[in-house]
């Protein structure tokens, strides 16, 4: 149960580039895999789990191993928790930025094509807002995949 099949240093290794390289994948993948999970967006990130968990372990099924990859993804997620907190250029790398997906009742349809949003999902938040497309100032695609809208001053 506590003897390590490989030596403990290389779970701390596969668990940094597993992190690092999921993370660009999911930077890369667009907002909207952050955002609202779909289930086919919850399969992905499940599968995704299952797929990396033995590259995580390189087949180790000890719990001390267990332990070392969960303390090493932790410290990972704190460390770069820490550091996007104090640096807006690092936050913009690695969480995104707003994008003008519409303006003065106008919507930019290959923008919402770009960043994988469909217009019902845009028409729903016009709902949320309480806000009718022609009453639309601007409306954004926040980096966490939400999208918000500002109506016009009366």
């Amino acid at each position: 149960m506590f003897d390590l099949s490989l030596p403990w240093w290389e779970f701390i290794v596969r668990a940094t580039v597993i992190y690092v390289v999921l993370l660009a994948m999911v930077r890369i993948s667009g907002k909207r895999t952050v955002g609202q999970f779909t289930p086919f967006d919850l399969m992905v990130v499940v599968l995704l789990s299952e797929g990396v968990s033995n590259s995580l372990s390189g087949g180790d099924e000890s719990l001390l191993g267990g332990l070392i990859v969960a303390s090493t993804l932790i410290t990972i997620n704190l460390a770069v928790a820490f550091v996007t907190a104090r640096s807006r250029r690092v936050q913009g790398m690695m969480e995104g930025q707003p994008i003008l997906i519409g303006r003065d009742g106008r919507l930019f349809r290959e923008t919402l094509k770009a960043e994988h949003v469909s217009p019902a999902e845009f028409e729903q938040a016009l709902r949320e807002a309480d806000c009718e497309l022609k009453d639309m100032h601007c409306a954004f695609l926040e980096a966490d995949g939400k999208i918000s809208i500002l109506r016009k001053h009366p």
